[in-house]
């Protein structure tokens, strides 16, 4: 039987934080993904709730967090893991994070070790200058239109990795909730990628990366990045453990919750 997941906001001094939260024992923190909120969880929670206490939380800017006043850095965002933490009276915890929710992990390991057990880290590059200046390019044409062709315009955008239509529509829900705003995430990553190298070599707490080979397959058709970018954490970060997860896309924590739980349970378990 699956465990209630319940939803509560987290007060600070840029608006509220909207955090789902569901089992019992040790925590095990998840954070989503650009244009996603904690919903992009939606089939993991059950799963590690039945031995652990989940926390999945929509980044301010995204969700149904509010949007802050002003632009947020990596670092920012890390503080609002650290305040949610401190709320919850958690000491310590695990944390999972996804393509911008894993830069924020890795942040929160480098700048707070004290607080952090084990982080599992994925789908994460570090974008050449020509992949910021794409992401900049398609957060400048990511705009309201009176005919509305935007929402076929997003819609679409998604054929090539999500294969049902429910799942298009969750994801299509958080993107248009991010419409009129700044998008605070993708330029955070941006400016991000400076100096995460750096910031990755401070990382001591036990390190997982799941890589999605057709996740990466779509960053360089995007022009992102190259395929083999996603090596250098290896560098970064030494004793990191890199796993690959066959035909993994940007939905992959929707479409392959049952393969990506057991790697994640697996990490978190060992000595």
């Amino acid at each position: 039987m699956n465990k209630p997941i319940k939803r509560a906001f987290l007060d600070t001094e840029d608006g509220q934080i909207l955090y789902r939260i569901s089992g019992e024992g040790e925590p095990l923190l998840l954070l989503h993904q650009n244009f996603r909120s904690s919903d992009e969880f939606r089939e993991l929670i059950p799963i590690f709730a039945q031995k652990r206490l989940v926390i999945a939380m929509d980044l301010l800017g995204l969700g149904d967090s509010d949007k802050p006043p002003r632009m947020y850095s990596i670092e920012d965002y890390a503080k609002t893991i650290i305040l949610l933490l401190d709320e919850l009276g958690i000491k310590t915890a695990s944390i999972l994070g996804n393509h911008t929710g894993a830069y924020i992990a890795a942040e929160v390991a480098a700048a707070y070790s004290e607080r952090i057990e084990k982080i599992i880290l994925c789908n994460i590059d570090n974008f050449s200058e020509e992949g910021k200046a794409a992401i900049s390019k398609m957060c400048e044409n990511l705009n309201i239109k009176v005919d509305g062709s935007y929402l076929m315009e997003r819609w679409l955008a998604r054929s090539g990795y999500i294969n049902y239509a429910e799942l298009k529509h969750r994801w299509l829900l958080d993107e248009l909730k991010c419409f009129g705003y700044p998008w605070y995430a993708p330029l955070a990553v941006i400016d991000y990628c400076q100096k995460m190298e750096a910031r990755f070599r401070l990382i001591k707490s036990p390190t997982l990366i799941l890589s999605g080979t057709e996740d990466l397959k779509e960053i360089e058709k995007l022009g992102f990045a190259k395929t083999d970018n996603r090596k250098f954490i290896l560098t970064a970060v030494p004793h990191a453990k890199m796993v690959d997860i066959e035909d993994g896309n940007m939905s992959m924590m929707n479409q392959k919750p049952t393969e990506i739980s057991k790697l994640v349970i697996k990490f978190l378990e060992e000595n």
